[in-house]
């Protein structure tokens, strides 16, 4: 019989390095201090295409991008590479093809495209020559029903020239929002009636002794590109992004995790372009350090993630990132899968989410997986940052990570902590950071606060505030926190969490309601794993699926559970209705990315909560008396 008295061993990692391991607090004047690490940033690139170069001539052959052959029928096959020298060659002579039509800032190039190798060509030739650039979401043009997104990033922006991975898929969205004087650009297909360049054209152009020119004479101050905000209930943001910003922002990563220069890193990824995380932070760092990115043409949907796992089970990465969703698909398919625990954990040196929380109950699948084929844990790192900090502000500093922490500053970042409605308010200054947002004067002014830092309306607490050098953990959204009727405080983001871990693996979001109300309630969006529960099948209508009995006792015993953990009217779940309609990409509910947008829910399901809170919602949960 074991001792009880013995302390447990504490678990065993992989080894992972991490730079910040201590900061820096200074107070400020009275709610205000600011926060930094003890590690000094130090001199960074100029700009990014020095790296394919520097690649380009060191390691010609190495290949930098892959993707699998996409067949008419919708299937992939093997995959395609591109080497370094190849990237540059085409980034040398797409750029001196831009440089011939006089495309700059006034007259960007937009991208709309999911992630490609004719994607990453078309940015690296922008890049190259000097052009911005705008990665659109791919679902504005192809999901939306009325473009009203795609038609506000058009008239922000005035390209000069359009490019589009596919006419077939984009051609409807084109010819309803492009002006008939821009030059549109495919990589394959056509559009009926309307003239377009082919991409191969593009390659095809004779570079000069004028491009290489254009390309050094960018420098950190040079507009790389323009990402857009995913907005919520306003339109989307234009955030200016900088060789500055992107070029401190990757110095600032490695620092902060140097497991990532060890080693050239092999990323098996599918995190859209159009975001700063897939783009800025995972194309980047691939760049950076002479990597290789398997494009990944699945998703963390039902539809898609099987491609995903199959990618998985053929390349190994040495790092992993994803969304809390795909951590969830993955760690239960490595239940039954041994291939693919195999090959995903036999050189990943860590794992890392951003992009919303995950919950806990997922975190300890992943680990006792690991343990049992590996006989040690995988770090699963995670940080906070925005697009308009390039986007890495914070990172983990140890294996001893917990959800919701989002740890230290990363070097050269100043963090101002205010304290904001009893809450504390994250605020950032430093290279990375967006000079502000383009065409946009007055939202610009209303980002920064009078010492020039970026607001962000990220809330804040210490992790142990008896040792700061382990950093922050997230509090939620401020602009998300709202009273109830009694005056009581309702704090979103910490409570949307517990409701999350508590609901594992059958509720996948919450959003909170109770504005100006006597109780909380709550929308709850449900997980695939609903589906196997409520025994209608893997097709059945969401409609059908939340009246089931088999769902309604779980997530009954949910709400239930959530009471009697509640210490007041603040934390307690007084009434809760399942959605049989997913978020809309359309309204701003959801992000490409999967994070839902709790105030655009709000805003479009207005009847619904008021319908919720006066008792004429049919099918609403209350806890057992």
């Amino acid at each position: 019989m074991s001792d009880l008295s013995t302390p447990l061993a504490p678990p065993r990692y992989r080894p992972v390095p991490f730079g910040v391991t201590r900061v820096s607090v200074r107070e400020g004047a009275p709610g205000v201090r600011y926060l930094q690490a003890d590690l000094p940033l130090g001199a960074y690139a100029r700009r990014v295409t020095d790296y394919l170069v520097h690649w380009a001539e060191a390691e010609p052959e190495r290949s930098f991008l892959a993707r699998r052959v996409q067949h008419a029928d919708g299937s992939t096959g093997d995959w395609q590479h591109i080497s370094y020298a190849q990237a540059l060659a085409a980034a040398r002579s797409i750029g001196q093809a831009l440089l011939d039509r006089g495309l700059s800032a006034e007259r960007p190039v937009v991208v709309l495209s999911e992630n490609s190798l004719e994607h990453a060509l078309m940015a690296l030739g922008c890049i190259y020559a000097g052009v911005p650039y705008c990665p659109v979401s791919p679902a504005y043009a192809t999901v939306s029903q009325d473009y009203d997104k795609l038609r506000h990033v058009l008239d922000t922006l005035t390209p000069g020239l359009v490019f589009a991975a596919d006419g077939a898929r984009f051609g409807r969205a084109i010819t309803a929002t492009v002006a008939a004087d821009v030059e549109v650009v495919l990589a394959q297909g056509a559009i009926e009636g309307r003239p377009a360049t082919t991409f191969q054209s593009l390659r095809n152009t004779v570079a000069t002794p004028a491009v290489d020119a254009a390309m050094h004479a960018t420098g950190p101050g040079t507009i790389v590109k323009f990402l857009f905000t995913s907005g919520s209930t306003k339109m989307p943001k234009p955030v200016v992004n900088t060789q500055r910003m992107w070029c401190a922002n990757l110095q600032q990563i490695t620092l902060s995790l140097p497991v990532l220069a060890e080693a050239p890193p092999v990323l098996v990824d599918w995190l859209p372009w159009n975001h700063t995380f897939g783009s800025n932070h995972n194309f980047g760092l691939t760049l950076q350090h002479g990597g290789t990115l398997y494009i990944d043409d699945g998703k963390p949907t039902a539809a898609l993630i099987g491609e995903t796992l199959r990618n998985l089970r053929e390349i190994a990465p040495t790092v992993y990132f994803n969304v809390p969703t795909g951590f969830e698909m993955i760690a239960e398919a490595m239940k039954t899968d041994a291939a693919l625990r195999r090959q995903l954990l036999s050189r990943v040196r860590m794992f890392f989410y951003s992009g919303a929380g995950l919950a806990q109950p997922i975190w300890d699948s992943l680990h006792a997986t690991q343990e049992a084929e590996i006989g040690e844990r995988i770090v699963m790192s995670t940080g906070l940052g925005m697009t308009e900090s390039a986007p890495s502000a914070m990172f983990c500093n140890s294996p001893d990570v917990r959800s919701g922490h989002i740890g230290a500053p990363v070097p050269g970042m100043v963090l101002k902590l205010v304290d904001v409605d009893g809450k504390t308010e994250v605020r950032y200054r430093g290279p990375n950071v967006t000079p502000g947002y383009w065409r946009s004067d007055a939202a610009t002014r209303e980002a920064f606060d009078d010492e020039g830092y970026l607001c962000t309306g990220d809330a804040v607490q210490w992790i142990d505030e008896q040792d700061i050098h382990r950093g922050l953990r997230f509090d939620g959204r401020i602009a998300e926190d709202f009273k109830l009727s009694t005056g009581t405080f309702v704090s979103v983001g910490p409570m949307r969490a517990k409701i999350v871990v508590a609901g594992a693996p059958y509720i996948q979001d919450a959003v909170l309601t109770g504005l100006n109300q006597k109780e909380v309630g709550a929308l709850l969006f449900l997980s695939p794993a609903c589906r196997e529960v409520s025994g209608l099948g893997a097709d059945a209508p969401w409609a059908e699926v939340i009246v089931s009995t088999g769902v309604r006792q779980r997530i009954q015993a949910v709400i239930d559970h959530l009471a009697r953990e509640s210490t007041g009217s603040a934390s307690r779940v007084a009434r809760a209705l399942l959605m049989a309609e997913p978020p809309s990409l359309d309204k701003g509910e959801i992000t490409d990315k999967g994070s839902i947008n709790q105030r655009a829910v709000l805003k479009h399901r207005d009847a619904l909560v008021q319908a919720l809170h006066d008792g004429t919602a049919p099918g609403t949960l209350v806890p057992a008396a």
